[in-house]
């Protein structure tokens, strides 16, 4: 008969992301997260392999926290769906600041940016419908925009900036009036 755990898989990869958000991830260790259940370090490893597991799960946690926010800012109606997705990503900066250094912060070596095409999808779909440009044209858009965006999202992250999102929006606006004369002519 398996042994039976004090704690689901779920139970610990919600307590690593608590730690992770209060002290980074270079802070989740097995002893941190054993603090933060209560617990000493056994069940950790009754459940996950090594702690380089347990991170990834906090990685997909985290990505499915942010991927929310930009869900719900693209519908919410107090800004264009484009521009919700990038407010989304700023306040996810501003909220989440640990979660944000860990999706968007670590090194990526070895991942391709053209590999999460698929995710940005709802992005580039309303680029390419509102803009008229082909996907390749879109995503390329995107990609200048996202720099803009993420340089703000950073400074905001690491508090560097403390600016409110009514200023955000409107130099957003104004990257993206830019971006859009460049690709449509001023059409």
């Amino acid at each position: 008969m398996p042994p039976k755990y004090k704690f689901t898989r779920q139970q610990i990869v919600d307590a690593a992301v608590e730690v992770t958000r209060k002290i980074g991830i270079e802070g989740l260790t097995a002893r941190s997260l054993a603090s933060q259940l209560g617990s000493s370090p056994k069940p950790i490893f009754g459940l996950f392999h090594s702690m380089e597991e347990v991170q990834g799960e906090v990685i997909q946690s985290a990505n499915r926290l942010y991927q929310s926010y930009v869900q719900k800012g693209m519908a919410d109606s107090k800004y264009p769906p484009y521009k919700g997705g990038g407010i989304a990503y700023i306040q996810f900066a501003k909220e989440e600041p640990e979660l944000f250094k860990l999706l968007f912060m670590r090194n990526r070596t070895g991942e391709r940016l053209e590999e999460n095409r698929e995710e940005i999808r709802p992005l580039l779909n309303v680029i390419m419908k509102n803009l008229g440009l082909s996907e390749d044209e879109a995503f390329q858009f995107h990609l200048e925009i996202w720099l803009y965006a993420h340089g703000i999202a950073t400074m905001v992250a690491t508090s560097y900036l403390d600016w409110d999102m009514e200023f955000i929006s409107k130099a957003l606006t104004d990257a993206y009036e830019g971006l859009k004369y460049r690709y449509t002519g001023g059409k």
